[in-house]
Formats: C-alpha cells, structure tokens, sequence
C-alpha cells in the first residue's frame, strides 16, 4: 500500500529513465570525432588511440546482456542505480586520465553502463500504463540515435570551448544527477526471475564477443587476411557454437535460446545488426568525408564543429520522429514501420554515395535518415518487448541493443576498409570509396526491410477480438507489435 502512490507517476519515472539512457547515449558517440585531439594530449599514436573507442565497444558488448539479466533478477531499479554508478565512476576517470592505459581502463568501467537501455525497457513494461508502453519504449529506442547524433555534434563545440577533458566531465555531471534522481524516485520493480548467474555461458559469451569485435576492429590495420584475424574470427566461431550449446543445455541459461527462436525476437535481432551496421558507420565516417578538403575532389573542408552540425538534422529528425512513434506503432503497425523506416534509412545512403557534391544534398540526407533511424529503433524495440514474457524484457531488449553495438563494429570495420581502397599515397581515401561504402550501408537497409517481413503480424479472428500468432505470447500487447486493427477498440 505504500508504494502504491510512487507507481502512480510515471511520468516522473519516464524523466529519470530519459537523463539516464541520454548520457549513455552521448558517451556513445563524443568521442568518436575528436579522437585526434585525444591522441595528441595523451602522446599516443592513432593505432593505439583506437582503443578508446574499441575498449568501450567490448565492455558495453559483454555487459549489457549480463546487466539485463542481473535486473530481471535482483530489481531493474536496483541495477540501473548501479549501471548510472559505472557510467559516473569511468567518466570520472576519463576526465582525469593523463594517459592511454587510464583513459583506456576509464573506457572499460563506462562499458558497464550498457545495461542502461534494458533495464529502462524493462522499468517502463513493468511501471507504466499498457496503452503508453509503446510510446515510452519508441522515444527511449530512439533517444539512444539521438544521443549518438548529437554527440557527433557537440563535440566540437566542448572541446573548442571547454577542453575535451569536459567530454567527460558533462555525463558524470548528468549520470550523478540521473543516479541520485534513479534512486530517490524511480519505484523497484515488483517482478524477479528466478535463478542465478551461469558465470560459465558469461565467460563464453565475452570470449566469442571479444574475439569477434577485436578481428573486426583490428582487421583494417591487421589486414582481413592476416593470421591475427583469421585465428579470432574462428576462435570466436568455435566458442560461439560452444556458447549456444552450453546455454542450450543449461538448466539457468543467461540466453535463454528457446526466446531467441521466437521468430519477432530473432527478426528483430536481425534488423538490429544490420541497421547497426548502417548507423555506427554512417556516424563514423561521414564526419571525415566531410572534413576533407575540397582538393581531393569532394567533401567540403569543414571542421569538426561544421561537420556535426551538418550532421544536425540526423539527430532532430530522429527525435521528432521518437515522439510521434506510438501514435504510429498504434496506426499502421510496428512490422510495417521496420519495412518503411528500413528503406527510407537506405535511400538516405544511396543519396549519399551519388550525390553529395552540395550542403543541402548533405543536410537532406541526414535528414531522411533521421527519420529513418527514428521509425527502425522504436519500432524494433516494441517488438523486442512484446514477444517475451515480461520477467525477460531486461535480457531480451539487453540483447537486442548488444547486437545493435555488434553490428556498428562490423559496419565500421567493413566502411574502414572499403574507404581505404584506392587511397592516395598520403593516406586520403579517393571519392569512389566513400561512394562504395555508402552503396554498402544503403544495402543493409535495404536487407533489413526484407528481415522485417518476417515478424509476426497480428489479426482478427471471427469473434471480433485480437489474437496473436504462435510467435507473439502477449496479445495485451497488440496494440505494440501488430497495431490496432481496423474495428478494434485499443485503449
């Protein structure tokens, strides 16, 4: 009776979850167009600077399943306080690190803080009213692109500023605010799952996922057909089979393989890689094609604060398009938002890779992939929630954004090496390798429209009430995966 009250506003949960997931988000991306600067003060060299990044990959990759499971466990309140607590610990860290293998173990610790977006997917299907988990679980999903866009963007502005040292200092700030606010207001959550960590399908999930993003990472320094990268990737072959074996049998499995068969999670997954792929990429290296002088034949000699902010309307456009995605999801369906919002995203990148030789093409593009990006991960994070049950929403939504993280790796890895073919003598890639890699992430766009067609639909038997199909175990949730069909009553 006494929480009772506390559960009413979930609107206050909602704001807290926001600040938290927005300096995740963030963290994502600051440091991904000033890593040059952050070579230089720290007296490194641009291979080894690399790892500021990858490390942060690895970590978020590892921990973000493990941290949704922990809260399905032991309470998503309990956990997210926890993850913020890491977000804040390595963003401390950062700040003060003088050197590489500092900043590099700062990087580490923020990993942890993956597990903020499950365990917020989670708190909102457990504290929030039916008819509104939609739209809360569309504008956090999209938040997450958002915060990416926007610290493309604002890292110009800090460093110019403030210092890139402040890259780090802005999310302790907000993660402090965030974890206090977490703990103080946001209510714990009434549902467990039973069980205990199975450290030995943990050890085997982090020894395949590290194996596979470290050859990826590497493999446009290492070469693809280097003996370092081939003995990873099938290293991380082997232990992945092991992986799905152990889990398979395991009487506590940390994923659980027979949620992974349910066709909307599988597909969902799916699309989660390849849009990963598109986005981290797109992120990635369209600053420097636009940074590059206007000598080499094309981008527009633009500094970083120029190039985030041409890549502006990315970041408004996902946003705007986060607020409106219930509303949408309840119309015309979650599987038709995927199949729209996965093309629109891959026409974006066909406009980039043959046309690009003004700003407005530039603007334009980034616009429509906003959108893009915008309608996919709202949408695909609906579908993730309403084909589990509800004491797996952390683990499933936990594993559905680590696969997101994993497929920016590949495109990464993929776009560098694409990019670097046919590079003049200085290092300067030639258009036609921006030209291809675009094409290359216009492709996967247009492979996860194709993946969306086939998550599960719903429909409407004889007796004029909602049914779903064999895959989707939660017909309250409708509304979330198929949409409200014509002459049903959605609340």
């Amino acid at each position: 009776m006494t929480s009772a009250p506390s559960r009413t506003h979930h609107q206050i949960t909602f704001a807290v979850l926001t600040v938290g997931v927005a300096a995740f988000a963030l963290l994502q991306s600051l440091v991904m167009p000033v890593l040059p600067t952050v070579e230089v003060e720290l007296g490194t060299n641009q291979t080894n600077v690399t790892w500021v990044l990858t490390a942060y990959l690895l970590s978020a990759s590892i921990s973000t399943p493990i941290m949704g499971r922990l809260g399905d466990m032991y309470g998503k309140k309990r956990v997210f306080v926890i993850a913020l607590g890491a977000l804040a610990a390595g963003s401390l860290l950062a700040a003060l690190a003088s050197t590489l293998p500092v900043m590099i173990i700062a990087r580490v610790v923020q990993g942890i803080g993956g597990g903020v977006l499950p365990l917020a997917f989670g708190i909102i299907r457990d504290e929030f009213p039916k008819a509104k988990v939609p739209g809360a679980i569309g504008l956090i999903a999209a938040l997450i692109s958002v915060g990416a866009g926007a610290g493309i963007v604002l890292a110009g502005p800090i460093v110019e500023l403030l210092g890139y040292h402040w890259l780090f200092w802005i999310p302790l700030i907000i993660t402090s605010l965030a974890g206090v606010a977490a703990l103080v207001l946001i209510p714990e959550s009434p549902i467990r799952t039973r069980g205990r960590i199975n450290w030995l399908t943990a050890f085997l999930l982090s020894a395949w996922l590290v194996a596979l993003l470290l050859a990826v990472s590497q493999a446009p320094k290492w070469g693809w057909g280097s003996p370092k990268v081939i003995g990873l990737l099938v290293a991380a072959l082997v232990v992945v089979v092991a992986w799905i074996v152990a889990e398979a049998r395991s009487s506590n499995p940390l994923i659980d393989m027979t949620m992974m068969r349910i066709r909307g999670v599988w597909a969902a997954n799916l699309i989660a890689l390849l849009m990963g792929v598109g986005m981290y990429a797109g992120l990635g290296f369209l600053p420097q094609f636009l940074q590059a002088p206007s000598s080499a034949g094309y981008g527009f000699g633009a500094t970083v604060t120029e190039s985030g902010l041409m890549l502006l309307p990315n970041a408004i456009a996902m946003f705007a398009v986060g607020l409106f995605s219930g509303r949408l999801a309840s119309r015309f369906g979650s599987k038709n938002l995927l199949v729209v919002g996965s093309l629109i995203t891959a026409g974006s990148y066909f406009m980039l890779a043959f046309l690009h030789s003004s700003e407005i093409d530039i603007y334009l593009a980034n616009a429509i992939s906003g959108i893009g990006f915008g309608l996919v991960f709202s949408a695909m994070s609906n579908v993730v929630v309403a084909s589990v049950p509800q004491e797996q929403t952390g683990v499933a939504s936990g594993m559905n954004a680590n696969i997101r993280t994993i497929g920016g790796s590949l495109g990464a890895a993929f776009m560098a090496s694409v990019v670097a073919v046919g590079a003049s003598s200085s290092g300067v890639p030639v258009e036609s390798g921006y030209t291809n890699g675009f094409a290359m992430l216009g492709a996967a766009g247009v492979l996860a429209s194709v993946a969306a067609l086939f998550i599960p639909t719903m429909r409407r038997d004889k007796k004029t009430h909602l049914e779903d199909t064999a895959d989707l175990p939660h017909p309250e949730l409708a509304m979330v995966a198929g949409g409200t069909l014509s002459g049903a009553k959605s609340e």
